[in-house]
C-alpha cells in the first residue's frame, strides 16, 4: 500500500431526526418536526459507501455518539426526563453522522514534521454540535493513534467557531504531494450565522505547521451565507488540481482566483455561472456538497445526491460538462435523503484523510463485506422511525442505546469507547 486518499463516512446514529435544530440550514428548518426513519437513513449512507468501494476508493468510518449525551446535560443541571423540549433534542441529535465536520486534517506532505495533523472541530456555533468534540476526539485518537504518522489535536478554544473540513479545501497535483491548503470563513450571513472564524482557521494552519506560502485564508460571501450556505461545502469543492465551485462562492473570488493559481499553476478551476444554476438550486440539490474524488483509472468522478439529477438547471449544466473535455468525467448519483432532508448530502458525510491506510487502526477501515455486517445490525436494531415528540420516550432511549452497544461491540470498540 501507498498514501492514499481516504474517505471516513459517518455511520448514522439510531437517533437520527428532525428537530430542526440548525439556524441557517435550510432543509433542517424545512423538515422540523417530520418523521424521521434512522434504519433507513442508516442503509442509505451504508449503501454510498458500499457504492465507493466498487469504485475502487479506500473507505473509512466513524460511529455515531453515545445517545442521549447524558454528560452534557448534567453539565446543564438536568437529565433526559426534566430537559426543556430543545435541550433533549440537543442531546439526542445525530448530527456527529456529518463527518466533514469531524476535524481539519492536513497530510504528511503539507506539515513541518511530515506527520498528517488532524484538529478536532469545536463546532461552538450551535448548541446540538458543540457537544460532539469529546466523542469525537476520542475515535480520532483511537484510528489515528500511531504518533510516528499522525497528531491528533484539542479543538480551538472558544468563542473561535470551528466546522472542521467543511470549511477547508487541500489542492495539489496529486493527492500524495505537497499541496496548497485553502480556509475558508465567514464574517457575515445575514440574517443567519458564519459558523468558522477566521482566528480558528489562522490558529490551526498555526498548530499544523503549514508553509505560509501554500495556505490561503479566503472569505465566504455573505450572499452564499444567506442563501444557505451554512458550509463552504455547499457551493465548493476540491480535489487534486480541481477546484468545482459556484460563482457566488467567495467574497472575492478574482483575488482568491489570482492567488490560487500563483500558488498552484496546474489548477483548473471549475466554475459555474449563476445565470445557469442559481444559489436556491445550487443549495436545494446541493450540486457542491458532493464527493468529487480521483478513480484507480485518475479519472475524477462526482459522487452527488439523486436531488441533483432531479433538479433541472442542476442536472442540464453537468451533463453539458461531463460532454465537454473537462477533468471531472464521471456523475455517479447516490440516494442520501435522510441524511438530505437534515442539510447534508454525500460530502457531509464524509472525512478525507491522504495516509497510508496501514498506518490506520484497522477497526475504522472497511471493505463490502464489513459493511453488510454493519448493514444487518442496522436493519436489526434501528428505530424505524422517530418523530420529535418520541425523544423523551424512555423506551425509545434504551432501543438507540442497546443499537448503540451492539454496533460498537461487533466492531471490537466497546473496550475503547464506552460512555
Amino acid at each position: 500500500m501507498s498514501v492514499r486518499e481516504i474517505n471516513f463516512d459517518g455511520i448514522i446514529g439510531p437517533s437520527h431526526n428532525y428537530a430542526g435544530l440548525s439556524l441557517g440550514n435550510l432543509a433542517s428548518a424545512r423538515n422540523a418536526g417530520a418523521l424521521s426513519y434512522p434504519r433507513a437513513a442508516a442503509l442509505q449512507g451504508l449503501e454510498k459507501m458500499r457504492g465507493n468501494v466498487r469504485l475502487g476508493l479506500t473507505q473509512g468510518i466513524f460511529l455515531p455518539q453515545w445517545r442521549p449525551d447524558v454528560a452534557w446535560l448534567g453539565k446543564l443541571g438536568t437529565d433526559v426526563g426534566n430537559a426543556e423540549p430543545h435541550i433533549r433534542a440537543a442531546a439526542m441529535s445525530a448530527s456527529s453522522m456529518w463527518a466533514a465536520n469531524a476535524a481539519t486534517v492536513s497530510p504528511a506532505s503539507d506539515t513541518v514534521d511530515g506527520r498528517t495533523h488532524l484538529t478536532v472541530a469545536n463546532l461552538v456555533t450551535m448548541s446540538h454540535r458543540s457537544h460532539e468534540w469529546p466523542q469525537t476526539l476520542a475515535q480520532l485518537r483511537i484510528a489515528f493513534s500511531d504518533e510516528k504518522a499522525f497528531v491528533v489535536h484539542d479543538p480551538i478554544p472558544a468563542p473561535f467557531g470551528d466546522e472542521g473540513a467543511a470549511n477547508h479545501m487541500r489542492l495539489t497535483q496529486s493527492h500524495g504531494e505537497a499541496g496548497v491548503e485553502v480556509f475558508v470563513y465567514g464574517r457575515s450571513g445575514g440574517a443567519f450565522p458564519a459558523r468558522q472564524h477566521v482566528e480558528a482557521s489562522k490558529a490551526i494552519a498555526r498548530i499544523h505547521g503549514l508553509d505560509p506560502a501554500r495556505t490561503l485564508f479566503v472569505e465566504q460571501s455573505e450572499e452564499a451565507i444567506a442563501a444557505g450556505a451554512f458550509h463552504n461545502d455547499v457551493v465548493a469543492v476540491a480535489n487534486e488540481h480541481v477546484l468545482f465551485t459556484h460563482e457566488l462562492a467567495f467574497a472575492d473570488k478574482a483575488a482568491f482566483y489570482a492567488e490560487l493559481r500563483a500558488a498552484l499553476p496546474c489548477v483548473e478551476i471549475v466554475e459555474v455561472p449563476a445565470s445557469a444554476v442559481s444559489l436556491t438550486d445550487a443549495i436545494k440539490s446541493y450540486l457542491f456538497n458532493a464527493q468529487l474524488v480521483t478513480l484507480p483509472d485518475g479519472g475524477m468522478a462526482l459522487i452527488l445526491p439523486t436531488e441533483a439529477r432531479e433538479t433541472p438547471s442542476v442536472w442540464t449544466w453537468l451533463e453539458q460538462m461531463i460532454a465537454g473535455n473537462g477533468p471531472i468525467r464521471q456523475l455517479v448519483p447516490v440516494d442520501v435523503r435522510q441524511s438530505m432532508a437534515n442539510g447534508g448530502g454525500p460530502a457531509c458525510l464524509r472525512l478525507r484523510v491522504v495516509a497510508d491506510p496501514r498506518d490506520i487502526d484497522p477497526r475504522f477501515l472497511v471493505d463490502e463485506a464489513q459493511l453488510d455486517a454493519i448493514a444487518q445490525i442496522v436493519s436489526d436494531y434501528w428505530p424505524e422511525s422517530i418523530a420529535p415528540d418520541d425523544l423523551g420516550d424512555t423506551r425509545l432511549i434504551a432501543r438507540i442505546e442497546q443499537s448503540w452497544l451492539t454496533l460498537v461491540d461487533h466492531l471490537q470498540l466497546s473496550g475503547d469507547l464506552l460512555p
